[in-house]
């Protein structure tokens, strides 16, 4: 018995024949959906709504209800109907976030730039957390609803119907409106701040439009989403382990040790170990001969040639991507297989706890659409990696090697998603990895807390930013760069201090930030250079 999907028709065109469920018309407008929702959704007993703008025609519904067989909790066609870059404020409050960077609209894949003129969304999500009639337009309540959504649970997926691509108009307040329900106000007012700067557009219309807006307040869910089970099996995939390793032996053989108590066992654990030949650790294998251990042994130190290597060779349908300084539970590859098998992910990407660090940023205690792919603790399927490419030698020796690779999967419309109750323990050892290279030697949370202490992005991370996104938003990120060194989290004497500390040296700071996209550019002239990955042999 196929599902009940209701279908609310929004506009004024002659309601279509619809067998799958309730037909309702609505006002195109975002008092005429929200009151809709407030008004039926109670009493519903279907399975989905699909909301649907009547100029579009009637929509196709085997296409559409096949999708909730699909991973995914609301399907959309923004991307396909004009959204990509909406709004074009949040390039100044999150320049460079991964889901900023739209994929193709001709392609599925996940994307928060929902649009409700062609939108199926379980009623789940609806009675979880609706859209909010708090604004002019119905593309605004739209994108801020996506938004939402992506950030606390629920997942969105872009699916291309056909549909004929048309300009959104967004107010200007709708913008700032935006940003203040998921940014709040201190993010707003900078972004505001910074359009000016850029000349978004005239200081006395984002003026006006931010006094127009004051009493917004952020929009936060009173709960988190649960994501339902996907209906279709699948089969459990056999596991392949890589664990690059550099000069941290003692490191190794506690995670090798925790390896042979996994309740769901390994096919193979790859080791590539980067150490100097005279510190290759010849006996490893034989150590831990009651584990499929594979050695692979390189004549110089690289992170991405060390994890491609280890690719081409692993023959897993799914590969864990582990560091050799992480301490792991004896479930963590079966909660992977788990999370993948009942979500329907491609990628499963898990936390990573550390020593003393304290608590996780809040982002990160919430079961959500991954937009990170952290190669400490994530289990991709093999098929992923075909599609994408493999780690680009760029980062061989710098910082995001894991990011640029996770932007790769996500564009080609991997489902990617991020469990907090799959941790690792990662304890930054003192020596080797990419500390060899003089690569993340002060960190985000270091610089946080002491007063001496810049974090400024590496020339692999400016790469990053300007293989994926607009001059803008690069722009804008380096400017939330400089700032940053001006920040503290810490009270009182010392957050003063740092401010102060970082002031003085700020001439400085946008010097070496310049340099270091200047030798970005440079990088650009021979990267990227991804190496492929072949399909298995039958």
């Amino acid at each position: 018995m196929s599902a009940r999907v209701d279908l609310i028709w929004l506009g004024d065109a002659p309601l279509p024949a619809w067998p799958h469920g309730e037909l309702r018309r609505c006002a195109l407008s975002p008092s005429g959906v929200r009151d809709m929702i407030a008004r039926e959704l109670s009493g519903s007993g279907a399975e989905a709504w699909l909301f649907w703008d009547s100029a579009l025609g009637t929509p196709p519904a085997d296409r559409i209800l096949a999708l909730l067989d699909t991973p995914g909790d609301l399907w959309h066609s923004g991307l396909e109907l004009g959204l990509a870059g909406a709004p074009g404020m949040i390039d100044f409050a999150a320049p460079t976030w991964t889901f900023n960077r739209d994929p193709s609209p001709s392609a599925p894949a996940t994307s928060w730039r929902v649009s409700l003129r062609a939108c199926l969304a379980r009623t789940e999500v609806l009675r979880w957390s609706p859209p909010d009639n708090g604004f002019d337009s119905l593309d605004a309540m739209s994108l801020e609803w996506g938004h939402r959504c992506i950030r606390f649970g629920a997942l969105p997926r872009h699916v291309p119907l056909g549909l004929p691509c048309v300009a959104p108009r967004i107010p200007l307040e709708d913008e700032l409106r935006f940003l203040r329900r998921s940014f709040g106000r201190r993010w707003a007012l900078w972004a505001t701040l910074r359009a000016m700067l850029a000349r978004y557009d005239t200081p006395e219309s984002l003026a006006d439009a931010w006094l127009a807006t004051r009493e917004v307040v952020a929009t936060v869910p009173a709960t988190v989403y649960t994501r339902a089970r996907v209906r279709a099996a699948r089969r459990a995939p056999s596991v392949s382990v890589l664990i690059p390793t550099l000069d941290r032996p003692e490191y190794l053989r506690t995670i090798l040790g925790q390896l042979r108590a996994q309740r769901l066992r390994a096919t193979e654990v790859i080791v590539v170990d980067q150490a100097p030949a005279e510190r290759h650790d010849s006996g490893l294998a034989r150590e831990f001969a009651d584990l499929p251990v594979t050695v692979l042994t390189l004549d110089s130190a690289g992170q991405c040639t060390a994890r491609n290597a280890g690719l081409l060779r692993a023959r897993g349908d799914a590969i864990l991507f582990v560091d050799d300084d992480d301490e792991i539970e004896p479930d963590l590859i079966a909660r992977h297989v788990a999370h993948l098998l009942d979500t329907g992910a491609d990628v499963s990407s898990g936390v990573a706890r550390e020593p003393a660090a304290g608590p996780l940023p809040a982002a990160f205690t919430l079961a959500r659409a991954s937009d990170v792919f952290p190669t400490n603790n994530s289990l991709a399927r093999r098929s992923v990696l075909e599609r994408s490419g493999l780690f680009d030698l760029a980062y061989d020796h710098g910082a995001r090697a894991d990011g640029d690779l996770g932007m790769r999967a996500y564009l080609s419309g991997a489902v990617m998603l991020l469990s907090p109750d799959i941790s690792v323990l990662h304890h930054h050892a003192p020596r080797g990895g990419l500390r060899t290279h003089g690569a993340r030697v002060v960190t985000y949370a270091g610089s946080r807390r002491r007063i001496t202490l810049r974090h400024l992005p590496e020339v692999t991370e400016i790469y990053r930013s300007l293989r994926y996104f607009s001059d803008r938003q690069v722009r804008e990120a380096l400017a939330q760069s400089a700032a940053g060194t001006l920040s503290a989290h810490a009270g009182g004497w010392r957050r003063a201090a740092k401010a102060l500390y970082g002031a003085a040296l700020m001439p400085h700071t946008i010097w070496k930030i310049r340099q270091r996209l200047r030798q970005a550019r440079r990088m650009l002239e021979r990267f990227p250079e991804i190496p492929t990955l072949p399909p298995r042999a039958a």
